[in-house]
């Protein structure tokens, strides 16, 4: 199996498998808009994967990608989101994202502990994936990962100490939307 080096998320060895490359499409399309096969396929280029059209229209086709309009008007490709979304949407702007999870925060969070560099988050039953999944796009630099389960989420901080000021930044978003 050979590899691609992810330059984006700090070096991080990413497999060249059919599932790898519809991730890294959905998280580019989600990211930024994209326009054309031929853009994408140069976007996936700039990270390692180098894509055939036949292969990429597949992938898009596989995926449910369709083209919308986005605010400006501009044709793009979109895929339907996470979480039971079927209707594919534009990427959010960057304050849209950092909206939501100050949102999703404030009427989710219940606790957050940390240790060294992890941050240990409770919720109410069910909501832990749906919290997660707003920080995860919320792309906060600080964060290497999240995990969730149902009622429980780990924060790693890309910080080997930085798990306390990631609690006590999330609290605080929490706690100001309350």
């Amino acid at each position: 199996m050979t590899e691609a080096q992810d330059t984006e998320h700090g070096g991080a060895v990413v497999p060249q498998t059919r599932t790898a490359r519809h991730r890294r499409i959905v998280d580019i399309l989600n990211r930024q808009p994209v326009r054309s096969q031929s853009q994408l396929a140069k976007l996936l280029a700039d990270n390692g994967l180098s894509v055939t059209q036949a292969t990429l229209s597949r992938d898009l086709d596989e995926l449910g990608a369709v083209k919308i309009r986005n605010t400006g008007g501009e044709l793009i490709y979109a895929v339907p989101s996470e979480g039971g979304y079927r209707t594919p949407q534009a990427p959010l702007g960057e304050s849209a994202k950092e909206e939501r999870m100050r949102r999703l925060s404030g009427e989710l969070l219940i606790s957050a502990e940390a240790s060294a560099n992890l941050v240990v988050l409770r919720t109410p039953p069910g909501a832990a994936q749906f919290l997660a999944s707003a920080i995860d796009q919320a792309e906060l630099h600080d964060i290497l990962g999240t995990i969730a389960g149902d009622d429980t989420l780990i924060l790693i901080s890309r910080d080997p100490n930085g798990g306390q000021a990631l609690a006590d930044h999330l609290l605080r978003l929490a706690q100001n939307d309350r």
